[in-house]
């Protein structure tokens, strides 16, 4: 069932649902992403209530009740589910409102999670963002403060998650299909692993199905990347901090790369983990992005190699037209599988996709192809599943429908002929997803959205007044290559830490050299020399 919202109980304490998070889930969104957008650089949101270019809050801008909230943490309610970190937590709920540009109209509510500081002077607030878009940020707020238990980031900082506008246990929720409608293959992207793309009946259907479930069209319009940057700065004036202290991973290095261009005087440090490109459009990135996922099973495939019984074959330059011949018949025939849902063409790609976010699944992927040439297709079925986010019941969250609702606001928006140019060219730089056959006249999932895209690219650029930021960036991360993380610390004017490696971002990969570096910048405001590397 979807995220429900926070509420509060006779008890005093705060309602937040916990959901048993993975690094793939975490990351899943990522390689969802790209719907929406005109090509055009939407500059002009800047100039939208509530936030103008030097970070000031305007005067008269109404925005004064929100700002002046003071946020009543509680005891998080219902208490940990067991193999949750055991973390003191405090819940609580922040009121925004949904169009900035009309602060006296309706409202969102943000769930918020922290979990206070273990030393006796904290230096404030460490907000933390996930990634996605569209994935929550209380659970990974308590899953970060179990990560870093003796870290000195969680003895000087609050660590706090919220979950965005319209995502995990926010109102309004964003709802664009049932679970069965999820469990037979509901598109969420503009390029689906499958071989049907989209019709206009069906884009037209979408706008209306998701409208219905989420609240209204003016939900739709409301949350973008801009939209969750203002609520951003809300919840560091509702926490009492003069400035932002922000970690963000993968699409989180957007939203604080986002933060940064509308309110540069009010940031204090920011660390990027697993960058997206802020001068790449929707095309070149996702171009970049399936050329990225390509090498890394091409890897992965050189690594399975060595064994004789590699299902991929011992000659890796043979793995791509191995693994074709194996899941193309998927098309026509899903594999079977012991829950009688059966392995089609798109969960197979999708399962082995998830592998690809880091290295240490591999051994996963590769135990699930082998199955698939006996013809049973459980192991990958079961990581397109943590994909997903699906649990064992049948029950899905909302975080890829509101990966597709929040990028219809945040990519740039095609034609069918550029949305065919860009599924051939796609499949072209992965080959391992191609279904093989021919594509057709393809088409944007958001072109009937109700507003055009908010975002614009290029984005963060020519900031004037903002203090050294720190991308973190791995060099064999297949999801946001490591020529973005280089793009984004030079667009910034902030420092670079390469990491080498096999796996989408580093922040929680317990890395000893990535967890000194952080924490010295974090803490004591120290960046690292250029040129630094640390080795997974």
């Amino acid at each position: 069932m979807p995220f429900v919202g926070v509420t509060t109980s006779d008890n005093g304490r705060e309602h937040v649902p916990f959901r048993k998070s993975s690094a793939v889930a975490m990351g899943a969104a990522a390689l969802t992403l790209l719907l929406g957008a005109c090509t055009g650089r939407a500059g002009g949101q800047a100039d939208l209530a509530g936030a103008d270019q030097d970070g000031q809050e305007p005067a008269r801008s109404g925005l004064e009740r929100f700002y002046g909230q003071q946020p009543a943490f509680k005891p998080c309610d219902p208490e940990l589910p067991p193999g949750a970190p055991a973390v003191k937590a405090e819940c609580a709920r922040l009121k925004v409102p949904l169009d900035y540009q009309n602060p006296k109209g309706e409202q969102a509510e943000i769930a918020l999670l922290r979990v206070p500081a273990r030393g006796k002077k904290p230096i404030g607030s460490l907000v933390l963002n996930p990634g996605g878009p569209g994935f929550p940020g209380t659970d990974h707020a308590a899953l970060t403060a179990a990560a870093w238990a003796k870290s000195p980031i969680t003895e000087r900082f609050d660590l706090v998650g919220f979950d965005p506008r319209g995502v995990g246990a926010s109102k309004p929720e964003l709802d664009c299909y049932t679970d069965a409608e999820r469990d037979r293959g509901a598109k969420l992207s503009s390029i689906p692993a499958g071989i049907d793309d989209w019709t206009r009946q069906e884009t037209r259907r979408l706008v209306e199905q998701c409208a219905a479930r989420s609240g209204g069209k003016q939900v739709l319009a409301h949350v973008g990347t801009r939209d969750v940057a203002r609520d951003v700065d809300v919840l560091r004036q509702a926490l009492g901090d003069e400035k932002l202290s922000f970690a963000g991973t993968s699409y989180g290095t957007r939203l604080g790369a986002v933060y940064a261009e509308m309110f540069p005087k009010k940031v204090r440090a920011m660390v990027l983990d697993g960058a997206f490109d802020p001068l790449a459009g929707t095309r070149e990135r996702r171009v970049q992005q399936s050329t990225g996922l390509q090498a890394s099973f091409e890897r992965m495939a050189a690594s399975c190699a060595t064994r004789q019984d590699c299902p991929l074959g011992t000659d890796s330059r043979r793995a791509t037209r191995v693994f074709q011949k194996l899941v193309r018949p998927l098309i026509d025939k899903p594999a079977r599988t012991s829950d009688g849902r059966g392995l089609a063409f798109e969960e197979a790609v999708e399962g082995v996709t998830a592998a690809l976010y880091s290295k240490t699944t591999w051994p996963t992927a590769i135990a699930g192809i082998a199955e698939l040439k006996a013809g049973n297709g459980d192991t990958l079925l079961k990581l397109r599943d943590t994909y997903h986010g699906r649990t064992a019941d049948g029950v899905y969250p909302n975080s890829l429908e509101a990966t597709l609702a929040i990028n219809c606001l945040d990519e740039e928006r095609h034609t069918p002929k550029q949305e065919t140019a860009l599924n051939r060219a796609a499949f072209k730089a992965a080959p391992f997803t191609d279904h093989g056959r021919p594509v057709k006249e393809a088409r944007d999932g958001c072109e009937h959205w109700p507003v055009k895209p908010t975002l614009g690219y290029p984005y963060a650029t020519g900031i004037e007044g903002l203090t050294d930021t720190l991308t973190v960036s791995v060099t064999g991360d297949a999801i946001t290559p490591h020529e973005g993380g280089i793009s984004l610390a030079k667009t910034l004017g902030g420092s670079l830490l390469t990491v080498e490696g096999e796996q989408h971002g580093a922040l929680l990969a317990g890395n000893a050299c990535v967890n000194k570096t952080v924490a010295a910048y974090l803490v004591d405001l120290r960046s690292p020399a250029e040129g630094t590397r640390c080795r997974l």
